[in-house]
């Protein structure tokens, strides 16, 4: 489970975001390009906040990634 605490910090703010056990694996950035992108030190991190029609791609990611490094902190 993502650690909300431990965000990367190029997170945009919002409820999806990725924390620092993220591993680089470009999970999440080939699920959903639109929101996830990697940063200088190879994670990834939320680049925006999904709209409505990205949440289905979101979630796979989430669920997907091998560290649980995405969390969804429900605001």
């Amino acid at each position: 489970m993502a650690d909300k605490t431990k965000k990367i910090l190029d997170n945009v703010p919002g409820k999806y975001y990725v924390d620092e056990n993220c591993i680089g694996c470009n999970l999440c950035v080939n699920t959903a390009p639109s929101v996830f992108a990697m940063n200088s030190d190879e994670k990834a991190f939320v680049q925006k906040q999904p709209e409505e029609g990205e949440l289905q791609d979101v979630q796979a990611a989430l669920e997907s990634c091998p560290v649980s490094a995405i969390g969804d902190d429900g605001t």
